[in-house]
């Protein structure tokens, strides 16, 4: 077992463990509507453990804010990356996703850590 793998399996049991129950949103863009001007979308929900922390104040710039939220998630438990268009629901909040930072070794996703807002 290689390096890339034992960090996947250690990060998957660390954040199973610890973790909080999440929900990611994966949205997908539907038809147009001419009568309303609007896009319907097509939502599919997948239920994870991830850290949920806050920012801190040395982090804010232009895109991160002080009352964001970070959500730590263990790449192997997602067949699929989210993407700033899909949300996270936690504890009934829905959360749109402002990036995805992915913690990679040897070429092999380990983590992705989004930045949430309210």
């Amino acid at each position: 077992m290689g390096l890339a793998k034992s960090l996947e399996n250690v990060a998957g049991t660390v954040i199973n463990k610890f973790g909080a129950d999440v929900t990611i949103r994966y949205v997908s863009a539907g038809a147009y509507n001419t009568a309303t001007g609007t896009v319907t979308e097509t939502t599919s929900d997948t239920s994870i453990k991830g850290v949920i922390e806050g920012i801190s104040s040395t982090e804010v710039d232009e895109l991160i804010k002080t009352a964001d939220k970070r959500l730590t998630v263990a790449a192997e438990d997602l067949a699929t990356v989210p993407a700033p268009k899909d949300r996270v629901v936690i504890s009934s909040v829905e959360y749109q996703i402002i990036t995805v930072n992915t913690v990679e070794q040897e070429s092999a996703a380990i983590t992705h850590e989004l930045i949430l807002r309210a």
